[in-house]
Parts: C-alpha cells; structure tokens; sequence
C-alpha cells in the first residue's frame, strides 16, 4: 500500500478504533443495565430492535443527507448525536427514553459509518481497495471486541462507563473532522432489487437472513442472556469478549478457504459447528473457561459467517453490479435484524431463558441443511467467477461501501 494512502486514512482508523470501542461496550452495557433495572423481557427486545431499526433508516437517508449538507457537517452533526443518545440513557431510565435513544443511536452509526467509508473509498484504489476494507473492518471488530472487557472499569449502574462512551464518541470525530482528505462525491447509483438479487443467488440471501438474524441476536441479547443466568459483569464481558474474538479470528482463514473450494461446504459445515457448540452452551450455566472456550468457538463459526455469505453473492453478480447490490444487502439485513432481538425473547418467554441458544443452533442447522443440500443437488459456480472474500461485520455493518472491483466474466 502506498505510503501517502497509509498517511491520509491513519487518522480516521485512530477515530474508528474509539467508534469500535464505544459501540461494543455499549451494546453490552444496555442490555446488562436493563436487566438490573427490572426491564420487562419483551421491552428489552424491543429496545434492542430499536438501535437495528435506526441503523436500516440511517443507511437509507445517509447518501441523500452527505449529498445536501456535505461530508463534513454530517459527521460533526451525527457524532454529537451519538454522543448525547448514550448520556440520556444514564438521565433517563424509562423505556420510552431508551427506546428513542437507541433508534437515534442506530441513526447515528450508521451514518458515521457511511461517511467513514466514503472517505476510505476516496482515499484507495481498484488495487488496494480490498486491503482497505479488510483492515478498516478488522479494527473496528478488534474495538468491538476490545470494548465488552470494558464494562469491568465500573458498574453498570454508575454514570462513568456511559460518560466514558460518550466521550470516545466525541474524540472519534476529531480526526476525521481534521482531515486533510478531501470530501468524495457520493453518486447516485442503480439498485438490484431483493427479487433480482433472490433471481440470482437464492443461496447468497438465504444466507444473508440466517447468519445477520443469529448475529443480531447475539450483540443484542448476548449479555442479557448470560447476566440472568446469574453471572457477574465480569463474567458477562468474558462471555461477550469470547464470542467477538472468535468472529474476528476465524474470519479470516474461513474466508480464505471459501476463496478455494465450494463457498456452499464453508457455510454448511460452518453452521453445522456452530449448532452443535449452541447445543453445548445451552447446558452450560455457569461462568467457567469451558464456557468461554465454547463461545469463541461459537463466534468464530457463525459470527465469521457474514463475509462468506456476502462474497458468495458477489460472486453471481457482475462487476458494475456489487456496489448497487450491497444497499440490498444492507436492507435485507436491516430487516432480519430488527426482527432477530424480539422473535428470541418471545422464544426464551415460551421455552425459558436457557434456550436461547437453542434457537440460534436450529437457525444454524436450518442453514447447513440448505447449504450442503444445495452443494449436493447444483453445480458449484466455476471458479473464474469468484470474487476475492474480503473481511466484512454482522450486525455493526461495516463494509456497506468499499469493494474492491474484480475483473471477471459475465454472469
């Protein structure tokens, strides 16, 4: 990568790595604190559906909004945003208070990220593109994951850990905002529709729905799920730490070898490890280095998931194709999302909390089921059609932007 690239996006990769740490410990954080203030189940789904259904709306508004205001005053306008949702929910512990703050803090993000990406975009080439996104991706990831550990720096009941957000949130936009990198051009672009890209790849949006459903359950009820079972806020970061350092690990290689064989056995045996491992975790009830051990392994096979399943769709669309398509994608998974918080705790109402990860290990079968069966019944894409994976996040939506463009023949 040449030297001058690496010097214009460094300082918004130091900003990213405060919006990863802010945004993983504040996600955990929520749930743990609802708990404690004797939140009713089904509003803690509903309140965690809210920051999904603010992210879908943000991503929707993002291009139109930079295109009449500008790069700059967005982001300075969605950063203080963000930065005021997470003090409310210190201020104001209602329902209705929190549920309004964590649609604007979805708003918020997604925004953030849009910008973000835009810039990374202007800044790259065709030729290090994908290098670009993999490293923007695996910072963020690494904040995500660095961010759970952070709720041992204090209670959950007290202001410090959501003053503390609050204020990486403000520092994260200082870098951008100083910026010498001059603001990119959004362009209006063609959409592929959901019943164009389900033409297409039905697989690629099967996929989609599962591994984004499971994912949004997990960062969203995750904490909640392991803070009923009785364990500290200690034990809670430990659980949700594992879970993230699996995806971020084992996304890559998993990545890589889809990039050789049949992307279809990467998922299907992928899913069929992780259900068996969810099974596992649904007897485990208390905190112990087994479990952590099981819930990285769990990460790594379902939350790594997401990348595969995008490169498998962009491998049945043409080059011009993929950036368009992935504002579908976005949606899809925008949908699923938002349905994933509530459809598990109306679940766990039914079959009791200890088998939320029963659900998740059906969703995953489900998948590895249609994956291997279509793997034994259709021809595998030839090779010259793939695309290059590159690293990608469930459930924050990272990577809605950048792609690296591969020459390769016609669908």
């Amino acid at each position: 990568m040449p030297a001058n690239t690496i010097v214009s996006i460094w300082p918004l990769f130091a900003g990213l790595s405060l919006i990863g740490l802010a945004v993983g410990v504040q996600g955990s954080l929520l749930g743990v604190r609802a708990q404690l203030e004797g939140f009713d189940s089904y509003l803690i789904g509903v309140l965690m559906s809210c920051y999904y259904a603010g992210f879908l709306i943000g991503s929707r508004l993002a291009p139109r909004m930079i295109q009449r205001v500008g790069h700059i005053r967005i982001f300075a306008a969605l950063s203080a945003i963000a930065s005021v949702t997470i003090l409310v929910h210190s201020l104001y512990v209602q329902p209705w208070a929190w549920a309004l703050m964590r649609l604007l803090t979805g708003f918020a993000f997604s925004v953030i990220y849009v910008v973000s990406e835009s810039w990374l975009n202007q800044a790259s080439t065709n030729a290090n593109r994908g290098q670009i996104l993999s490293i923007y991706t695996t910072i963020l990831l690494t904040g995500i994951c660095a961010g759970q550990f952070m709720l041992n720096l204090a209670p959950p009941t007290d202001f410090t850990l959501f003053i503390l957000i609050s204020v990486m949130v403000s520092i994260a936009g200082v870098p951008i905002l100083l910026s010498a990198v001059t603001a990119p051009v959004l362009e209006e672009i063609e959409r592929v529709s959901m019943a164009q890209l389900w033409y297409r790849t039905p697989m690629g949006v099967t996929g989609i729905i599962l591994s984004q459903w499971v994912s949004s359950i997990i960062f969203s009820i995750g904490a909640v799920y392991v803070s009923k079972l009785g364990m500290s806020v200690y034990e809670v970061a430990n659980f949700m730490g594992a879970l993230m350092a699996g995806g971020m690990i084992l996304q890559w290689p998993l990545g890589k070898i889809s990039d050789h064989i049949d992307r279809r056995w990467v998922i299907g045996l992928s899913s069929l490890v992780a259900a068996a491992i969810a099974v596992l975790i649904s007897f485990e009830t208390v905190a112990s280095a087994k479990l952590y051990l099981l819930a990285f392994g769990f990460g790594g096979f379902s939350l790594s998931m997401y990348s595969v399943v995008v490169a498998l769709t962009n491998d049945h669309l043409r080059p011009h194709e993929i950036v368009p398509a992935s504002g579908t994608v976005i949606l899809i998974a925008g949908i699923t999302s938002v349905t994933g918080p509530i459809t598990a705790v109306v679940w766990q109402q039914s079959l009791g909390e200890q088998s939320l990860f029963l659900l998740l290990a059906t969703s995953l079968l489900l998948l590895a089921v249609i994956s291997i069966w279509r793997v034994l019944t259709i021809p595998a894409l030839p090779a010259e059609y793939k695309t290059q994976s590159t690293l990608q996040a469930a459930a924050i939506q990272v990577g809605t932007i950048l792609h690296a463009e591969e020459e390769q023949p016609p669908a």
